[in-house]
């Protein structure tokens, strides 16, 4: 059984080393390199698994949980700038990855219930970008997800399938002239953070990435008309997340990976592909 808690801080953080150069800086970081940085409401997710206790009915004391997060987690973090005022991050760069892992460490080392261990660890930056740890795999490696969403316009019609045998299939959704959805993307790529950069990807090299393999793709497109793609395969949502995985799988700037892509169609259906 997981247990899992949300809180929130608000703090900031620039992407530059004090002990670095300007010119180094600028090298490392690029268009992100900021003296002085801006700031994020994050928002920190800690799961905990264990076995549920009969006496109790729970995992874990949530209070527990909410004492080592604000206490040891946030508390230290809190309306605070990371590169400056929190020694942690003196010469470890605040990235999203660094930051989920100092939660992971810092949580570890104060939540002393026998019953009950950290399994994950998620932290978002913004609804757009977070970064999540799972001590249950890879301990070594972060995931970091970019969300964002484009508009297209798509009929359901499979060509195996005659005009009736369509309109029985699909209904409404065969529609000669096609429906629109704003579709949800979320793109997660994984790594070790590089020891310097604190980063597994470059973010701007992978906003360049999906901008060229799935906004100009299908951004404000008619899926069956307007797409190579879906010329002669039906646009459905599933057949839609397989292909924005496979113009990805090898345009992923190393030495991240691709891991997974989740689309949603609308806020009821989500569809989620590994390449598997």
């Amino acid at each position: 059984m997981y247990l899992r808690r949300r809180v929130a801080f608000a703090a900031g953080h620039a992407y530059w080393l004090p002990n670095k150069t300007d010119d180094e800086n600028r090298a490392l970081f690029g268009e992100f390199a900021s003296r002085w940085g801006h700031g994020h409401n994050y928002v920190v997710e800690a799961a905990v698994a264990g076995l549920i206790d009969e006496a109790s009915g729970m995992v874990v004391n949530i209070t527990d949980v909410d004492r080592v997060l604000k206490q040891h987690v946030t508390g230290p973090l809190s309306d605070r700038h990371l590169t400056y005022e929190v020694p942690h991050f003196a010469d470890t760069p605040p990235t999203l990855e660094n930051i989920a892992r100092y939660v992971a460490d810092r949580f570890s080392a104060n939540f002393h219930d026998p019953a009950a261990k950290l399994a994950r660890v998620t932290v978002w930056e913004s609804p757009t970008l977070w970064a999540a740890l799972d001590l249950e795999g890879d301990p070594a490696m972060i995931a970091l997800t970019r969300a964002f969403d484009f508009a297209a316009a798509h009929r359901l019609h499979a060509p195996a399938l005659s005009d009736e045998e369509n309109r029985s299939v699909f209904g409404k959704c065969n529609n000669p002239r096609g429906h629109g959805h704003n579709y949800g993307v979320e793109v997660t790529v994984g790594g070790e953070p590089d020891p310097v950069t604190g980063m597994i990807v470059d973010l701007s090299a992978l906003d360049a990435v999906l901008e060229q393999e799935v906004m100009d793709r299908f951004d404000h497109k008619h899926l069956n008309d307007d797409t190579p793609d879906f010329a002669e395969l039906n646009p459905t949502s599933e057949n839609l997340t397989r292909v924005i995985f496979d113009h990805l799988r090898d345009k992923i700037p190393a030495p991240a990976r691709l891991l997974k892509v989740v689309v949603r169609e609308t806020d009821r259906n989500y569809f989620e592909y590994t390449g598997e």
